[in-house]
This record gives structure tokens, sequence and C-alpha cells, in this order.
């Protein structure tokens, strides 16, 4: 895996627009209106810009697939993260959703232990090489390099087809949120 840079944006902002279309997860933040798909993109852009400040972005060494890592204990208020904020809420979020997501973010981060961690907050693969090991080889990587910094790493999922992949790679399931659909919280130990 390789590390994104900031030229690296769009086609981050691309495959993960692409990839969580349909994500329920996504769909109950971003405001259903006919600008749905901009909106996606723009919580895309958002999360590439937050991990690019307290984390890290990797693309798969093709470029077909990419992570946005965070490392919440680095996450801090700056200018830059409020003018993000600010963004996300008059372009994505819109002002009739601010309560909705401000309720499921604190629910999120009451059920998220206060630890050090490595939280994946986005995996995805472009469409067109899905379900062709690229996700698999990047995860790998991944969790390669959360076991390297010796940090747990967290995720949570609302596609339910994908707890099984997870589980594979040695996530476990240790909570569910029921909202409008159920988002399961993974954890894998650092080794």
């Amino acid at each position: 895996m390789i590390k994104a840079t900031p030229n690296d944006r769009a086609l981050v902002v691309n495959i993960l627009s692409q990839a969580f279309d349909d994500n329920q997860s996504v769909n109950y933040i971003v405001k259903q209106d006919s600008k749905r798909v901009k909106r996606i993109r723009v919580l895309m852009d958002y999360s590439f810009e937050v991990c690019s400040l307290f984390g890290a972005v990797y693309l798969s060494n093709d470029k077909k697939a990419c992570a946005l890592i965070l490392f919440p204990d680095q996450k801090r208020p700056t200018l830059k993260s409020i003018l993000l904020d600010l963004k996300l809420i008059l372009f994505c979020v819109g002002l009739s959703g601010i309560q909705k997501t401000i309720s499921r973010e604190s629910l999120i981060k009451k059920i998220q232990p206060k630890e050090k961690m490595y939280y994946i907050w986005f995996i995805g693969v472009d469409k067109s090489n899905q379900h062709s090991g690229i996700g698999s080889k990047l995860l790998k990587e991944i969790i390669k390099d959360g076991n390297s910094k010796n940090l747990p790493i967290y995720l949570e999922t609302s596609t339910l087809k994908n707890l099984p992949w997870y589980e594979q790679f040695g996530f476990k399931i240790y909570h569910e949120l029921k909202l409008s659909y159920t988002l399961f919280f993974l954890k894998r130990g650092a080794e």
C-alpha cells in the first residue's frame, strides 16, 4: 500500500463515493435530496481531509482501493477542522440533519472505547474491481500497519454482507447500535 497525497484526493473521493453510494450509514447522515450524490462526495472529501490531518489515507499499490484511517486520540479542534465541519454541515448533512447527525455521533462515541486506536473510517474498492481480492490485500496491509503501531483496530459497518469478510481477518463484533438500520461495531486486537 502507498500513502495517498493531496494529488490523490479526487481519486479517493471517486472510489469511496461509488463504493458507499448505497451504504445505509452514509445515507443516514447525507441529506436525501436531488443533490445526494454530490453530498456523498462532500462527505468523502471531508473524511479525506480529516484523515489527512489526524490519521492517514492509503491507496492500494494499483490505486484501485483506498482506506481512510483516523487516530481519534490525535483529533483536536483547529481552525481548519472547524471549517471542514461547517462545510460538512452546509453541503452534506444540511441544517435539518444537524441534530440527527450529532445524536448519532454522540451514541457512537459512547460505545467506542476510550483507548488509543487505529480506526478504519472508510475502506473501499473501485466498483469495477470489487470482489477481485484488492480490498482483502489492502486490509491485510492495514492490519499489519496497525499491528506495527501496537494499536487495536476498530471500525463500524452497516453492511451485513461485509461482516463475514471482516471476521475472516480476525475482527469481532463488540456492539450493535439500532438506528433506522443496524450499525455493527468491530474490533481486532493488536498482535
